[in-house]
């Protein structure tokens, strides 16, 4: 008899041991899995900000001419049949010069009625306003590259009816426009590289890549403009009319940030 309780006591301990050690891992494990992994923060870059610029200077190519006939008569109709013919004479003589009907636009026109202020009248405190007819305005725009017409061009549309020149400018043409462009960003960011090997050099440092670039808009003059007086000729001068074009600076700017480490 006690012997079999012996047994049976030692069978108990045995299966106490057996579930201690199963519990004991298992929470163990728990809290290996409920450990937080730790976060791997990348080393800080070291960087640079420097801005490069870069000029070109550079000759327009295109001229823009802006002129215009100016009618005035007692009837909207009147004024513009007159205003037509002179038109149509002025366009149909500048194209004579070699300059094609894609060169040449309408960029304004107006009909609007004319009216005559004077005054004062008794009691010396009302001014009248009389209508006396109609003024229409028509203006043309034309550029062309072939900038060696430009004083023709002015001489020959006031001797065929234009009455009105606005403005003479000289700019750039699309086309040059871009070229010049893509030229002045990559001296720009070449002359960034530059300043920055400069000062990194008495540093102990150099440039190990490149974190961004931003690329400012391009700075263009104004126009180059030759304004011309209005124009009250029935006949075009004996002499050319002058015009001359001159040189033009174009800039650009990029801001570039560089990575930098030891050399």
């Amino acid at each position: 008899m006690t012997n079999r309780i012996t047994t049976i006591l030692a069978a108990i301990a045995a299966i106490a041991i057996v579930s201690t050690t199963f519990g004991g891992m298992q929470g163990s494990g728990d809290k290996a899995y409920a450990q937080n992994v730790p976060y791997y923060f990348p080393p800080e870059q070291n960087t640079t900000s420097v801005t490069g610029t870069a000029t070109e200077t550079v000759m327009p190519d295109l001229v823009v001419i802006q002129l215009g006939v100016d009618t005035q008569a007692k009837t909207a109709q009147g004024a513009l049949i007159q205003n037509a013919q002179a038109m149509n004479a002025t366009a149909t003589a500048i194209q004579k010069l070699g300059i094609n009907a894609t060169e040449i636009s309408t960029s304004d026109f107006t009909i609007e009625p004319v009216y005559n202020n004077t005054g004062p009248y008794p009691p010396y405190n009302v001014y009248q306003s009389v209508f006396i007819g109609y003024k229409v305005s028509n203006t043309l725009i034309i550029k062309t590259t072939k900038l060696g017409l430009a004083g023709n061009i002015l001489d020959t549309a006031v001797g065929a009816g234009a009455n009105r020149v606005d403005n003479v400018s000289f700019t750039l043409s699309p086309a040059k426009q871009q070229i010049v462009q893509n030229s002045l960003i990559d001296n720009a960011v070449l002359d960034a590289q530059s300043r920055a090997q400069k000062a990194l050099a008495p540093l102990g440092e150099k440039i190990i890549g490149v974190k961004s670039v931003n690329l400012s808009e391009l700075s263009m003059p104004e126009p180059l403009s030759v304004y011309h007086a209005n124009a009250m000729m029935t006949a075009a001068p004996a002499v050319q009319t002058p015009i001359f074009t001159s040189n033009q600076d174009m800039t650009t700017s990029v801001d570039v940030v560089f990575l930098i480490g030891a050399q």
